[in-house]
């Protein structure tokens, strides 16, 4: 069995840091400018299109789960630590493209938890019983990405969410691309015929 190169624990380790810091910075900063949910007013970058709103869930990915932070903040230290056990323990760090989705899912990871864990040490400016009353402390996700579709309004989010997204799609196309072509055209993988009774009499009666 190859072992990992060196390189990988590097992109690795470069993909969660700096991916959990851009993460960390944009959400500080926005909010240090745009200030707490219904502050202001969205910043469009692109009028009705895209724009910048801040705002806080207590859910997961697209606001699933409001009021689970707990639970949530639970099965991602599991999900992290089962993925650094996947990528370097059960040696799946061997594929560059794997390394690099779990670098970008585990920054993701790593950015929504500071936020659950109430690290940004913000409270809330209104009441929404019973998840929380206001000057409450905060145990939720900081989003400030807003979207319009049309009339329709994608569900805000930020840069950890779309690191989370992004690696689930590079594993996805890895297993179905790469994966794929490889036990097609890897020849140390395909089955070596057996040989045949004339074959096996030739090599006996040469010995």
């Amino acid at each position: 069995m190859k072992s990992i190169p060196a390189s990988r624990y590097l992109v690795f380790f470069a993909l969660v840091l700096l991916g959990s810091l851009l993460d960390l910075t944009t959400k500080s900063w926005i909010f240090g400018r745009l200030g707490l949910p219904f502050e202001q007013d969205v910043w469009w970058l692109w009028q009705d299109v895209f724009g910048l709103r801040t705002s806080l869930n207590e859910g997961a990915l697209f606001g699933i789960g409001q009021g689970q932070v707990s639970f949530f903040s639970v099965m991602s230290v599991v999900a992290a630590a089962t993925i650094f056990f996947w990528l370097f323990f059960a040696k799946a760090a061997r594929e560059w493209l794997v390394t690099v989705a779990c670098g970008l899912i585990c920054a993701g990871i790593i950015g929504n938890l500071y936020d659950r864990l109430g690290l940004p040490g913000l409270r809330w400016n209104y009441a929404n019983p019973p998840l929380h009353e206001l000057g409450e402390p905060v145990y939720a996700v900081r989003d400030w990405i807003h979207v319009m579709i049309g009339p329709w309004a994608w569900p805000t989010f930020n840069l950890a969410d779309s690191m989370l997204v992004a690696g689930a799609g590079l594993i996805i196309i890895h297993v179905l691309w790469f994966d794929s072509s490889r036990g097609a055209t890897d020849p140390d993988e395909a089955p070596h015929p057996r040989p045949t009774e004339r074959e096996t009499s030739n090599e006996t009666n040469t010995r």
